[in-house]
C-alpha cells in the first residue's frame, strides 16, 4: 500500500536523476532510527517527534523497491539493504517501546515484551525472506487482503504512541508477533518437507 500512496509520477521523476534506491533506503534507516532512539529516550516531545520521524520509513517502505523495478537498477544487494533495515527498524520500535514504557514506571515486563517483540519480528522477517527467496514464484509467505499488506498497520503506530495505548500495543504485539513467528516456521519446514 505505500507504493500505492505516493503516485507513480514520483518514482518515475527519480528515474535518470543521482536518486538511486539504496539512498531512499538509506534516508529510511536514519529516519527510523532516529524515531526509534527519540521513542527510548520518551517524554512527550520524544514521542510526538518520533512518530513525525516514523512516518517517513513507513511511507517511503516501497517506494526503494518501485524506484529499483522502474529504473530497472534491482540488485541483490539493493535487496538485502531493504531487508535489513526493515528488519532494523521495524523491531526496533517495540524494543524502544519497552525502553519508554520501562522508564515511564511500567515495571520489568515492558522490557521482557519489548524484548519479545522485537526478537519475534526479527524471526518473523528472517522466515518471511528466506521462505519468499526459496519459493521464487511472487508467492508470499503471509498475504494481505483488499489491497492491504500485513506491515501497513506500521503506519499506525505513531498515533498508538500520541494516544499513550504504548503498553496494550507492546503486549499485544509481543504476543502476536511470536504466534506469526510460529506460524511462519510451520510453513517453512512444511514446505522443506514436501520438497524432500
Amino acid at each position: 500500500m505505500s507504493s500505492e500512496i505516493l503516485p507513480p509520477s514520483t518514482h518515475g521523476s527519480l528515474v535518470g536523476t543521482r536518486v538511486r534506491p539504496n539512498h531512499i533506503t538509506l534516508l529510511r534507516l536514519v529516519t527510523g532510527v532516529l524515531a526509534c532512539l527519540l521513542l527510548g529516550i520518551g517524554g512527550g516531545r520524544g514521542e510526538i517527534w518520533s512518530g513525525v520521524l516514523w512516518l517517513s520509513p513507513v511511507f517511503l517502505g516501497r517506494a526503494d523497491g518501485e524506484l529499483a523495478r522502474v529504473g530497472k537498477v534491482q540488485s541483490r544487494g539493493g535487496h538485502l539493504f531493504d531487508c535489513f533495515t526493515d528488519v532494523a527498524v521495524n523491531s526496533g520500535f517495540f524494543l524502544a517501546a519497552g525502553l519508554n514504557l520501562y522508564k515511564a514506571g511500567a515495571g520489568n515486563w515492558s522490557i521482557c515484551a519489548g524484548v519479545l517483540a522485537c526478537a519475534a519480528m526479527i524471526a518473523c522477517s528472517l522466515l518471511a525472506e528466506a521462505y519468499d527467496s526459496e519459493v521464487a514464484t511472487g508467492e508470499r509467505v503471509w498475504e494481505g487482503g483488499w489491497g492491504f499488506q500485513p506491515d501497513d498497520a506500521l503506519y499506525l503506530l505513531p498515533l498508538f504512541v500520541w494516544v499513550h495505548w504504548l503498553a496494550p500495543i507492546l503486549a499485544a504485539a509481543a504476543v502476536v508477533t511470536s504466534v506469526i513467528t510460529v506460524i511462519f516456521l510451520a510453513k517453512y519446514l512444511s514446505r522443506g518437507r514436501t520438497r524432500s
